[in-house]
């Protein structure tokens, strides 16, 4: 092999590289965005209601994508939502104007990430914890595996599949939290 060949055949191994590298972080960075548009209160500047919220959730979804719950606890909760008007609806119920008692904090926290890019196509894993408070006193913490699918579409990733199965649900006693926000201050910087 030649010099030049040589250095051409890195060049290409570098680009490679460098575009696993890029894929993995719009990744992350979508799968962040969905969890930071699903807290609440919700911190996205701009959002001033929940249709405004499920709005900026469903770009992050191709047309086809799925949403689901898995696994002997989340099946009957969460069950299987197939295409973007599906997984609109599941939001718009979570997120009802009636939802009694109502949800007035849910914050997410990923950890244990692992992306792997396959072209246009990629799988990420990830373990969640978030804690809940209910309008009604109740509290809890629960925990979630993660196991997605994404793909490139137009140059710009999406979320294909997000599947989600349960690790455990505790109970939180009342009060654990001594003070929690009605609103983010992220929403009107």
């Amino acid at each position: 092999m030649t010099e030049q060949a040589d250095q051409a055949t890195r060049l290409a191994r570098l680009e490679q590289r460098v575009l696993v590298l890029e894929a993995e972080a719009d990744i992350r960075r979508i799968q962040a965005r969905y969890m930071f548009l699903c807290d609440t209160p919700c911190p996205e500047h701009g959002i001033t209601d929940d249709a405004m919220r499920i709005d900026r959730i469903m770009d992050l979804y191709t047309e086809d994508a799925i949403w689901e719950g898995v696994g002997e606890y989340y099946n009957n909760q969460f069950g299987r939502c197939e295409g973007k008007a599906a997984i609109r609806t599941h939001f718009q119920a979570f997120w009802g104007e009636k939802r009694d008692p109502a949800l007035l904090l849910n914050a997410h926290y990923l950890t244990s990430e692992q992306i792997h890019v396959h072209g246009d196509e990629a799988d990420g894993q990830w373990i969640h914890c978030q804690p809940w408070i209910f309008s009604d006193g109740r509290s809890l913490l629960r925990s979630s595996r993660l196991n997605n699918l994404f793909r490139r579409e137009n140059g710009v990733w999406k979320i294909v599949r997000t599947r989600t199965e349960n690790v455990f649900v505790a109970p939180l006693s009342a009060g654990w939290a001594e003070s929690i926000p009605t609103y983010s201050v992220l929403m009107n910087p």
